[in-house]
């Protein structure tokens, strides 16, 4: 699926570049700076990945009653290792955190630490508002999620809003305010940062946007958009595997539908959760 998510980085990316005047960044990403070994020495000097910080965040940002006011902390992580500092203009490159907590993605986004030391870049990724620790209504994630109405805050035009207050206040406390910044992510969270550098352009200069359907929505783009993307990417490797995979989706089926079925899929597959089903082995 390797190559599936980066042709669909591929075309995010590019349709981003398409839709978005983008500007240019000197030094270009390069293919290969920092290896493994190289970077995990680096960042050993301060014996973590990040630092954790919290952000007093408003309710609501576009409302004007008295629950819009409520504030809740909010989560982000931030690296200075390879920063070459505000009065050098040295860049930020922001993670726009997507549905979970923020440590986890944080942890398997090896991509910005290895490119911070050749911008030498502050890495910042910010929590998602209603997940990890950035929970709204004193903390309580069963009062966030309890009914529509404080489910009303949960939404991505709140999110962006709270990444833009974050981002600024940061900037303004570090002295940095010409220091450019890009915003990266992935999934859901690259169709943030794509989403944030439409809404957001006087704070970023750019977005990497990588296997994120930006405009994957009803009645814009096919519903089997992704799945045609992957399936493209591996019948121009190899027609045999394409075919190869796509016959085991009915073997896979079958086998699910007989006693006990799934407990044998599951041994096959060395699967750790106790549930499974067909459609997650398809996919």
């Amino acid at each position: 699926m390797a190559t599936g998510f980066v042709f669909l980085w591929f075309f995010s990316f590019t349709l981003l570049s398409s839709t978005v005047s983008i500007a240019k960044i000197t030094p270009r990403f390069p293919s290969s700076i920092v290896r493994p070994e190289q970077l995990s020495a680096a960042l050993s000097t301060k014996n973590q990945l990040y630092k954790t910080k919290y952000f007093t965040q408003i309710l609501d940002h576009f409302n004007f009653n008295p629950k819009s006011y409520q504030t809740f902390q909010q989560r982000y992580l931030i690296n200075d290792t390879f920063w070459g500092g505000a009065h050098n203009n040295a860049p930020i490159f922001v993670y726009t955190g997507n549905e979970g907590d923020i440590e986890g993605i944080a942890q398997n986004t090896g991509f910005m630490f290895e490119k911070a030391p050749h911008f030498k870049a502050l890495l910042v990724f910010i929590e998602h508002r209603f997940y990890g620790k950035s929970i709204p209504f004193g903390g309580h994630k069963d009062v966030a999620y309890s009914n529509a109405s404080t489910l009303g805050y949960l939404s991505s035009t709140q999110a962006l809003a709270d990444y833009a207050t974050v981002i600024t206040d940061l900037k303004k406390n570090l002295s940095a305010t010409d220091s450019p910044v890009v915003v990266f992510g992935g999934s859901y969270g690259g169709m943030l940062a794509a989403w944030f550098r439409l809404k957001y352009p006087h704070i970023t200069i750019g977005a990497l946007a990588s296997s994120s359907p930006i405009l994957n929505f009803e009645n814009i783009t096919s519903s089997y958009s992704f799945n045609n993307i992957v399936t493209k990417d591996f019948r121009s490797e190899s027609e045999n595997c394409y075919k190869v995979l796509k016959r085991s989706w009915d073997q896979i089926e079958n086998k699910a539908s007989q006693p006990r079925g799934l407990e044998t899929l599951r041994k096959s597959f060395k699967i750790c959760k106790n549930y499974i089903n067909a459609d997650s082995l398809e996919g």
